[in-house]
């Protein structure tokens, strides 16, 4: 289990503008960083050495808090003040279950804690193989336990006898207490900023046209930020599927554009056609990095990669997807000409015509090689 986007997202905001404020009052690093943007850009070590230094001085939490220098409102910095009761040291990924990875300290008595994924999923960061021993940070976050955006894993293999022996700790700290979910007090075990009778809802958005949002109205603002941003940075074919992108996205019931800012829904449009059509392989006729697209919609990093990751899940897009792969780019991708005959994958271009006719009659593949060759075909 992996944060929504917009829980994704509020956490980067809050949690890179503490690390933010920690190293310009520790001065951690010798560059100057002008905001908390930029800051999640620095390289990982160095962003590690901010997190050391929080971890030496968790007053900054709270002076943090205090000083609201970007203006919170109270719910958010209550899930600041909540990071008091952060736990860090080395644990063992332990085993995935439904809801999250179970880490086990490596400290006697043996705690079980339930972790949840942010951004990238605990198997696609740590591989298949379980365990492995991570070094990170655990925080509290809005009723579940995250770890604070660094995972430092140990290229360890563990032998039938370790394996056994973390079984067996794993089985006594369940007994013992369960598997933990929130490092918050019983005192403060509600949602920070929320008050424990309150039914947990998301508050609605005003909408300033009257009545409630559309996902075609929300898609017309959307469009016209990436139509803008493909006619300055790319080109139409581009601008064309981030519009199909779109269309589809509005005809979902319910239509998710209508949760969220345009902008960052415009910033994940274009990050998936650029991720499917690998936009930034240097090969390509063109090419940027993906975080120069969020820099050009303005929006955060973590906000585009968040809509990204979301627009991907809710339609389980794929690289060389044919259905999203740009016209120009459709020689180059195998699986736009792969049919199946027999049980067995085979590349309609090396077929006879006839077979190709019939595999495009049916829809199988985007048109007949010889006729695109001829300028006959479909263009």
């Amino acid at each position: 289990m992996q944060l929504s986007p917009e829980d994704l997202e509020r956490f980067y905001r809050l949690h890179q503008s503490l690390m933010f404020f920690v190293n310009e009052r520790l001065k951690v690093v010798d560059t100057p960083v002008a905001t908390p943007e930029a800051y999640s850009h620095l390289p990982g070590d160095t962003r590690l050495k901010v997190h050391k230094a929080l971890l030496e001085h968790r007053d900054l939490i709270d002076a943090f808090a205090d000083e609201n220098p970007f203006h919170f409102d109270d719910a958010d910095l209550a899930i600041v003040r909540s990071w008091k009761h952060l736990v860090t040291g080395t644990f063992y990924a332990f085993r995935q279950l439904k809801d999250y990875m179970v880490f086990l300290s490596s400290t006697e008595p043996v705690v079980a804690y339930g972790v949840v994924a942010l951004l990238d999923s605990f198997e696609a960061l740590l591989g298949p193989y379980l365990p492995r021993m991570v070094q990170t940070t655990l925080l509290p976050f809005q009723g579940c336990i995250v770890y604070d955006g660094i995972l430092s894993g140990y290229n360890i293999t563990f032998g039938p006898g370790i394996r056994r022996r973390l079984n067996e700790s794993y089985k006594q700290a369940k007994a013992r207490s369960g598997i933990i979910t929130s490092l918050l007090p019983a005192s403060e075990s509600a949602e920070p900023g929320i008050p424990k009778s309150a039914p947990r809802k998301r508050a609605a958005k005003a909408n300033p046209a009257g009545g409630k949002p559309t996902g075609l109205s929300a898609r017309d603002r959307i469009v016209d930020l990436t139509d803008a941003f493909c006619r300055d940075h790319l080109d139409e074919e581009y601008a064309v599927l981030c519009r199909k992108l779109a269309d589809v996205l509005a005809r979902k019931r319910p239509s998710p554009l209508t949760r969220g800012k345009p902008e960052s829904w415009a910033s994940g449009i274009v990050r998936v056609v650029g991720w499917i059509n690998f936009l930034g392989d240097p090969s390509q006729p063109h090419h940027m990095k993906m975080t120069d697209i969020d820099a050009g919609i303005g929006v955060s990093e973590a906000t585009g990669a968040a809509k990204s990751m979301a627009i991907r899940n809710l339609l389980k897009l794929r690289r060389f997807d044919p259905e999203w792969t740009l016209p120009s780019q459709m020689d180059h991708n195998p699986l736009a000409w792969m049919v199946e005959i027999n049980g067995l994958p085979v590349d309609a271009r090396l077929m006879n015509r006839e077979f190709q006719e019939a595999a495009f009659r049916r829809g199988l593949i985007p048109y007949i090689p010889a006729d695109r060759e001829d300028g006959s075909g479909p263009k």
